[in-house]
């Protein structure tokens, strides 16, 4: 068995950043990720990194930008904290050698982005979450921080006291992937989840093969309650044959979008006649759909992304590796000829409900980055707001895991305060969505988790996993995860993309109902111990099919229209009845919907909700 004082599980920029903080309050802490920390996910993040620095510009307009985009159903606490936090953050990294883009007279540079009243996204170019990245982990390396490189990690070893408040983490269950062993990691202060997102639950996404929501999912069968998963970001600009991100950078400097007649739509068409290209990411993929819906698409898929006004100069100094992405994977030279853009799939605003210094209901268990949901966005994040996330709660929760005196947070974790229960009516009965499959179901016997010691459990927990990936390995005739996957990432992405309608969710219900069933008897063909790519993307499976149910039970519930959610039969914001979070607790395997209040009170103003026009 493996331990140490704080264990982080993620080596993207928010368990980078979690593991330094923790270092720093003197901590022996340590990172177990499946991906080397340079491959997280993080570094294929383009745009910047939102922070008020200049004159002119203050925490207290960036707070109100992120309230306003996320539609006001984000925290003051955590959007306040957001803002005030960055800039320092954002410093701190420039003085650990960060490549900043900076003007002329050597500032750092900062441009405009969708949805912002000033001009404060700092970037590195279109390779911000790179420099970051790479930025991070020279310091992980300098700080002599133990890295557990290509560890998965399957499980959370979590006490089980009726009720998950009064319920302790004390650490995880890894596996191997170059030897196959699966070993235990106590964490004697705390475990910090820090895994990204989920974009594998779409078969069209800008996120990586790895991104399959695995601490989430963790998370809410361990008693930890999931907030706002029906908030899924459709970034405006992906690239149609692959998902690939084209950074909101390019509009940022001034490009423009075109429909198939040549017309600059996001004006001419009335959807943001102020700001147009830079209206807020929901407004922006909602239009492009439209005009392909109205015939006004190119190749009846796509719209048009041209910034060839710009110059080739200002292009290759400021967005050149986008020449390199539009070449190499759509054969145009975008100093040529527009670019083929569609929305796809690219965030998260829901995940593993946190206050704003990470800690979730569970003693011992934090939660940092995208898998987290403090609220920072709401239902809809800005562009630029990503990275500052990463940075800002990820040293958050890492200084309080180590220990460090923090001020009490404001927002309150599962169900200890104000909140109601959900009363909603769906068509497909959850069942028994424990994830299911060969081996799952594997007796503790012996006494009551809560009753052992914290080596203990981390040894019982470790046992149980075992059991269960030789139970896979074992099936090697079962069902092929792989067909099972597919059929949940097309259904989600028919029915549970941009425009929803109730039909379409609750068909959705049934096709993960019949995944989640035929995932009963899934087998692993691969039956080496080694770089077993096979056993890891079946677990990883069980983690996309719990993950879809919950977002399309949460998109099913919340009738109204709100930020990234649009439904068809409701075409309007409801806040009298949904100025509200949307939680899902695992309750045995039988998703549990309740709701609890939006926090509008920030430190010295409350933001009322107003119509959101761009």
């Amino acid at each position: 068995m493996h331990e140490h004082d704080v264990i982080v599980v993620g080596a993207g920029g928010a368990g980078l950043r979690a593991a330094i903080a923790a270092q720093e309050e003197g901590a022996d802490v340590a990172i177990v990720s499946k991906l080397h920390p340079v491959r997280s996910h993080t570094g294929a993040a383009e745009g910047g990194i939102n922070a008020a620095l200049r004159e002119g510009d203050s925490w207290q307009d960036h707070a109100y930008d992120t309230m306003k985009g996320s539609d006001y159903l984000g925290d003051a606490p955590a959007i306040e904290t957001l803002a005030q936090d960055s800039p320092e953050e954002v410093i701190q990294l420039e003085h650990w050698g960060m490549a900043f883009s900076r003007e002329d007279d050597g500032t750092v540079s900062q441009r405009p982005f969708g949805g912002l009243s000033f001009p404060r996204t700092t970037y590195a170019g279109a390779e911000t979450g790179h420099q970051l990245l790479h930025t991070m982990y020279e310091q992980l390396v300098k700080r002599g921080i133990e890295v557990y490189d290509e560890w998965y990690v399957l499980d959370l070893a979590v006490s089980d006291e009726a009720e998950p408040e009064e319920r302790d983490c004390h650490g995880v269950v890894g596996y191997d992937i170059q030897s196959g062993s699966i070993e235990g990691f106590r964490a004697r202060d705390g475990v910090i989840l820090a895994t990204g997102g989920l974009g594998q639950v779409f078969d069209h996404t800008t996120n990586a093969v790895a991104n399959t929501g695995d601490g989430v999912a963790m998370a809410y069968r361990a008693g930890v309650p999931i907030e706002d998963m029906e908030f899924i970001q459709f970034h405006p600009t992906t690239l149609p044959s692959t998902g690939v991100l084209i950074t909101e950078g390019v509009r940022g400097e001034g490009g423009i979008l075109y429909n198939s007649e040549g017309e600059r739509f996001m004006f001419e068409y009335g959807y943001a006649n102020n700001d147009g290209e830079l209206a807020s990411r929901d407004v922006v993929a909602r239009a492009e759909l439209t005009e392909v819906n109205e015939g006004r698409g190119i190749e009846d898929e796509y719209v048009h992304l041209d910034m060839r006004h710009l110059g080739e100069e200002r292009i290759v100094d400021r967005l050149e590796n986008i020449i390199h992405l539009s070449e190499d994977f759509e054969g145009v030279d975008p100093l040529e000829e527009p670019m083929p853009v569609k929305p796809g799939q690219h965030y998260a605003m829901g995940g593993i409900e946190t206050d704003e210094n990470g800690e979730t209901c569970i003693s011992g268990l934090y939660a940092a980055g995208e898998c987290a949901c403090a609220s920072v966005h709401g239902s809809n994040r800005l562009g630029g707001n990503a990275l500052p996330e990463l940075i800002v709660f990820g040293a958050r929760a890492g200084h309080h895991a180590a220990g460090r005196d923090m001020k009490t947070a404001e927002i309150p974790t599962g169900k200890r305060g104000e909140w109601d229960a959900g009363d909603v009516d769906t068509p497909v009965e959850p069942g028994d969505v424990s994830g299911g499959g060969a081996g799952d179901a594997v007796a503790d016997g012996g006494a009551a988790a809560s009753d052992l010691d914290p080596r203990e459990l981390v040894e019982r927990t470790t046992e149980r996993a075992i059991a269960r990936v030789e139970a896979l390995l074992e099936n090697e005739d079962g069902r092929n995860h792989a067909e099972i996957r597919s059929e949940v990432q097309e259904s989600m992405t028919q029915h549970v993309n941009v425009f929803r309608e109730e039909a379409g969710l609750k068909q959705a219900l049934r096709d993960i109902r019949e995944a989640r069933e035929d995932y009963e008897d899934v087998g692993v063909a691969d039956q080496s111990r080694t770089f077993n790519t096979d056993l890891l993307h079946t677990i990883e499976t069980r983690n996309i099919i719990d993950l879809a149910e919950a977002i399309t039970l949460g998109a099913l519930a919340r009738e109204e229209f709100r930020g990234a959610h649009w439904r068809k039969e409701y075409q309007e914001r409801d806040d009298q009845d949904w100025l509200r979070h949307t939680l899902l607790s695992w309750n045995g395997g039988s998703p549990e919907l309740w709701f609890k209040p939006v926090i509008l009170e920030g430190e010295d103003k409350r933001y009322e909700p107003k119509i959101r026009s761009y």
